[in-house]
């Protein structure tokens, strides 16, 4: 036994879907009486990639006196019951893993991962900024009212709030033409930001949804939450997509 970060779960919050089981390369989870469970700890290697699939918050990374994690046992596992296939996406899964130049944060999730971000001294500055383009105010889904009259008729952006720092051109791709709403699937309280949206969606004419979210697994969570929602509407609302990398790249 040695104390290391392993994937732990919370069955009240599990609602058994299954999106952990499908992210999970090494095989190390499984849904049993309707319920996600490890399989073995040494199949958990910790890297926590199948947190950001899961719509409940019920997986997280915790560090504590476990089995360490066996690559050849779990070789063999997903060998003898997936086939060579799985064993492939297991081993560069754990190429990818071990070409990271950070390590986890406590916290263990893998989009806190810190990292250095290097930027070309070529590019260009412009000495003149761009003019904003924030047409509402409050942004905080938590304190946006219910009812507003730029809702009519309005496309709706739901923005994780990391992307304006991402992205240099948040305001003119983005937020031009859009009324905005921001949030952090991760930190804040995600059940009030569907019952917020939902009623946002039922009691004003939102003619489109746009989703900006970063490219980190628990943004994830962020974008199955706006589906949900637009879907529980009943509307036709077409809805709109973009991942933003931590280095400022789009898709």
């Amino acid at each position: 036994m040695m104390k290391r970060k392993i994937i732990t779960i919370d069955e009240e919050l599990c609602d058994g879907c299954g999106n952990c089981v499908s992210t999970c390369s090494e095989g190390a989870l499984s849904i049993v009486d309707g319920k996600a469970r490890l399989v073995k700890e040494d199949f958990c290697d910790g890297f926590g990639d199948c947190i950001g699939e899961c719509p409940t918050g019920a997986l997280k990374i915790e560090e504590k006196e476990s089995k360490p994690f066996d690559i050849d046992a779990t070789k063999e596992y997903l060998l003898k019951t997936k086939g060579r296939e799985a064993v492939h996406k297991m081993v560069e899964a754990q190429k990818k893993h071990e070409t990271k130049e950070h390590k986890p944060l406590v916290c263990g999730c893998p989009g806190s991962m810190s990292q250095s971000i290097s930027r070309s001294a070529s590019v260009a500055v412009s000495k003149k900024p761009a003019e904003p383009q924030l047409g509402n105010w409050p942004v905080q889904i938590h304190l946006l009212p219910l009812k507003a009259p730029y809702y009519q008729g309005a496309d709706l952006l739901v923005a994780a709030d990391c992307c304006a720092y991402a992205y240099a051109g948040f305001h003119h791709d983005f937020i031009k033409g859009h009324v905005l709403a921001i949030g952090c699937p991760k930190l804040d309280n995600t059940a009030a930001y569907k019952e917020k949206l939902a009623t946002i969606l039922s009691e004003n004419d939102i003619k489109s949804v746009a989703i900006a979210y970063m490219e980190v697994p628990c943004c994830g969570g962020l974008v199955r939450l706006v589906e949900e929602v637009v879907k529980a509407s009943g509307k036709n609302i077409p809805v709109k997509k973009t991942k933003i990398g931590i280095k400022g790249q789009v898709g």
